[in-house]
């Protein structure tokens, strides 16, 4: 059952640091694996219990650990006094309605990234913060919950023969990236595949569900576009910074995960005005099924009206008209009338076929 989520408020008069919950918890426990690498050696490892973070001194150079699920104040703050955390950074990695940013400190870095999910069925995006503290010889990421996003990065650490093992902890921080970043492509596709399956339904006889279809689409997409901005900036800085924190080789790797971020951005741009497309073909294939039924309707009516005409006259209530008192009158009124509706059919399709 997931608890209720907590919101901002609940911070409303506190002082800066304070250590308070934000967001919903995805996920009942929390859980740590712990990669311990560098050339001459690897080791992982995997528990529920995160003291084992703090009590373990790692016996290789690096060592990224992987904490999924919401922590504990209590939990966060050993943590944080195991790896020298500032207050405000474990503050962040509480509060689970971060933007993408980056905060520089003298031995570390703060980022923090949102991973992204689209539900195929419902077009739901669903989003999770990600928060990594990448650190001279050690990185912390954050997870709400369990996912492959990482895993290929795993799988290279895991090879005896990775490059990843033999660089330091910026390069780890780069695959990283990378590997968000890559996940967003996957969001891309689906949307294309969803807005390719709208197209033959607004073409052809358009129902309400296909205007719920485009709106939803249009969304998200907004949605995701308005939240790729602050990483396109995040990662700007990183690879322009003048720091000791990344090499040559590592901001020249930057430099590519940044462009791969202006190609998703320019995607989703794509996809907003085809989206926009979209809802404009829907309304003016209804429109003319409306213009469509007017005059089938409008036909009808003309066509008729001569007869309305002729039935409202012999309606009326003299004693003496003409044909009245015709054994005939009848057939020949109706007579009338149909050869008056077949002359003015005549001469409507006639205009038409014209």
């Amino acid at each position: 059952m997931k608890k209720p989520k907590k919101l901002r408020s609940q911070k409303a008069g506190l002082p800066p640091g304070s250590l308070v919950a934000i967001g919903e918890q995805k996920t009942a426990a929390p859980s740590l694996t712990v990669f311990d690498y560098d050339n001459s050696g690897f080791s992982e490892s995997a528990s529920s219990d995160l003291s084992e973070l703090t009590q373990n001194n790692p016996q290789l150079q690096t060592r990224w650990a992987n904490i999924y699920g919401s922590l504990d104040p209590a939990s966060l703050a050993a943590i944080g006094t195991t790896f020298g955390l500032h207050p405000l950074v474990q503050e962040d990695i509480l509060n689970n309605a971060q933007r993408q940013k980056i905060d520089a400190y003298e031995d570390y870095l703060y980022i923090v990234l949102h991973r992204y999910e689209l539900n195929p069925a419902s077009l739901e995006l669903t989003q999770d913060q990600i928060s990594l503290v990448s650190g001279r010889h050690f990185l912390l990421s954050f997870q709400e919950r369990q996912s492959k996003t990482f895993e290929p990065v795993r799988q290279r650490l895991r090879t005896d023969r990775s490059n990843l093992r033999k660089a330091g902890v910026d390069m780890l921080t780069y695959s990283l990236l990378d590997a968000v970043v890559d996940s967003y492509f996957s969001v891309i596709e689906q949307f294309s595949d969803r807005a390719e399956s709208l197209e033959p339904q607004i073409l052809g006889r358009p129902k309400p569900s296909a205007l719920e279809g485009i709106h939803q689409l249009k969304r998200c997409v907004s949605q995701l576009r308005r939240n790729l901005h602050p990483l396109r900036e995040l990662l700007g800085n990183l690879y322009r910074a003048d720091d000791n924190f990344f090499s040559t080789d590592t901001r020249l790797n930057l430099r590519d995960v940044y462009d791969h971020t202006l190609h998703i951005i320019e995607s989703l741009e794509d996809l907003r005005d085809l989206s926009t497309s979209l809802l404009d073909v829907y309304l003016s294939t209804v429109s003319h099924r409306v213009n469509l039924q007017g005059r089938r309707l409008t036909m009808i009516a003309t066509v008729f009206m001569p007869a309305s005409l002729i039935a409202g006259i012999f309606g009326m209530n003299f004693k003496v008209m003409p044909w009245l008192e015709l054994p005939s009158g009848f057939l020949f009124a109706m007579g009338l009338m149909g050869c008056i509706a077949g002359a003015m059919l005549l001469i409507i399709l006639r205009r038409k076929s014209d």
